[in-house]
């Protein structure tokens, strides 16, 4: 299994890495300087790709070799692959010795024992890299190879430009790449680079932009322990929240921020779950805040110019309504670049790597007193259902107050909604799937409702700032705040009746 971490640089900062006092403190001997062409091999269709593989034949010097790396995930820019090389004797793969060498089984061996698949392989892009390795031995006795990689990624008259480094760990913590990379961290801007260079490949020969990632499916054993379960389900939000930063920073894609703040959202809503057993330190709950504080701020204008404005039915003030809905998009298009600077900063490198860093060294599991230890050990199904009883009841509590609630005790309702959704999701596998499944339905529709009202609310603010900044809109934003009330009235007979449908629905157990 191979376990390394990706960073990115910025060509100006080459110099000062190369130079880095850690490097040089570090390093066993002098770096190597090589230059590589990789080639990559897929069909068509990408049917390895499909497979979650990736096949490419290397060369250096004179020398051949090829590569297939499959399987394995990618979390806060560590990826954990299999990997199986072995030297070849041109620019072509050897399936044969491939397929000999596999020990762990997916799709891929299957793929490369097919004789269709081998007729229709052929190359699909290249990469050529200029790399220095130096190889590094930590004070905490971990190795580590270190690969500064420049060059580019190239398709037919396309190419995207390589500028990276790579952590691989030879021996000792998954946690130490990371601390080691906070480290680098204070010196040279570095990003974190959850695609490889196979991945951007492949979005450049399909000419793709990144696109939004909703939360991948997940799925918890009843034998896992309390921190197995924490660890995989926190695991699970970061995928999520790192998976929309190429689109957040290419600040042009609403759905990737959406997507982003929903993964934040779950991942707080997991640490509160666990807040009895597990405490995030205080520094990393305050930098969790800015950046939900970022990402949200542009979400609310999205949502107010292209779905709240949308609901509006009227041929009488089309104009004036456009006028309204273009000052709405040209704050959003300004927040959505705040947003995109705070992604793409040393702060945000900086506090995913300390979330894995805290999360990779497990020190929580050690601090914790005898007793808590022991919560730890409990069987998972015990405590998911104690914890998802308490959200039952605090949602209950809350909901009974829907029948003359105010804007402000039904945000409460929605909060209270919204992270019962999170939580039975989290645990959603531990459970009878059909049972489960119309529950959580229930309690999304619920959701939903709480949240179109919410939708409503909050752009009644909007609004009002658009007034001020813009005077001469003051006729029409009222009639749209107007009309907004007008609606909210009948959504919140809407959502009574959605209220009283989750209320017959029982958990399963």
């Amino acid at each position: 299994m191979e376990v390394e971490l990706k960073l990115l640089i910025r060509p100006q900062d080459i110099q000062s890495f190369k130079k880095h006092v850690l490097i040089r403190k570090y390093a066993q001997g002098a770096p190597v300087e090589q230059n590589q062409l990789d080639i990559y091999f897929d069909t068509d269709d990408h049917d390895l790709k499909q497979c979650a593989a990736g096949l490419r034949v290397r060369q250096v010097g004179k020398a051949w070799t090829q590569t297939l790396k499959a399987g394995g995930s990618v979390v806060n820019g560590l990826h954990q692959r299999h990997e199986w090389e072995s030297v070849v004797h041109r620019a072509e793969p050897d399936l044969y010795a491939l397929r000999k060498m596999i020990d762990v089984r997916g799709a891929w061996d299957h793929l490369l024992a097919s004789p269709k698949f081998a007729a229709r392989l052929r190359p699909i892009f290249t990469t050529t890299v200029s790399r220095t390795i130096w190889q590094l031995q930590l004070s905490n006795g971990s190795e580590i190879e270190c690969v500064l990689d420049q060059g580019n990624i190239s398709h037919a008259d396309r190419n995207d430009a390589v500028s990276e480094v790579e952590l691989e760990l030879k021996s000792g913590k998954a946690s130490h790449l990371f601390g080691f990379a906070l480290e680098l961290l204070k010196k040279v801007p570095l990003r974190i680079e959850n695609l490889s260079k196979a991945e951007r490949g492949y979005i450049l020969h399909a000419q793709e932009k990144p696109g939004a990632v909703k939360a991948e499916s997940l799925r918890l054993s009843k034998n896992m322990t309390m921190n197995q379960a924490f660890a995989t389900i926190v695991e699970n939000c970061l995928r999520q929240v790192q998976a929309n930063a190429p689109g957040v920073i290419a600040a042009d894609s609403m759905e990737s921020l959406h997507q982003m703040r929903i993964g934040l959202r779950r991942l707080r809503s997991a640490l509160k779950l666990f807040q009895e057993l597990i405490t995030l330190p205080e520094d990393l709950k305050e930098e969790l805040e800015w950046l939900s504080d970022a990402i949200s701020a542009a979400r609310d204008w999205d949502v107010l110019a292209t779905k709240t404005l949308a609901t509006i039915r009227t041929d009488a003030v089309d104009d004036e309504l456009d006028e309204v809905r273009q000052a709405a998009l040209a704050k959003a298009v300004l927040l959505h670049q705040v947003a995109a600077s705070a992604v793409d900063s040393v702060r945000y490198t900086r506090l995913i790597l300390s979330l894995a860093h805290w999360l990779q060294d497990g020190a929580w599991r050690e601090s914790l007193p005898p007793l808590k230890g022991k919560d730890l050990r409990k069987r998972l199904k015990m405590f998911s259902q104690d914890m998802l009883e308490k959200d039952q009841q605090r949602l209950k509590k809350r909901g009974r107050q829907l029948k003359d609630a105010d804007a402000k005790t039904r945000h409460r309702v929605r909060i209270a909604a919204k992270k019962m959704r999170y939580d039975t999701e989290f645990f959603q596998s531990l459970y009878p799937s059909r049972e489960t499944k119309e529950y959580v339905a229930a309690l999304a529709d619920l959701q939903d409702g709480l949240g179109s009202l919410n939708d409503i609310a909050v752009g009644d603010e909007l609004l009002s700032q658009i007034e001020k900044d813009q005077s001469e809109l003051t006729g029409i934003t009222g009639f749209i705040r107007g009309y907004l009330a007008a609606r909210a009235a009948e959504d919140e007979c809407k959502v009574k009746k959605l209220w009283k449908k989750f209320k017959a629905k029982q958990f399963p157990e």
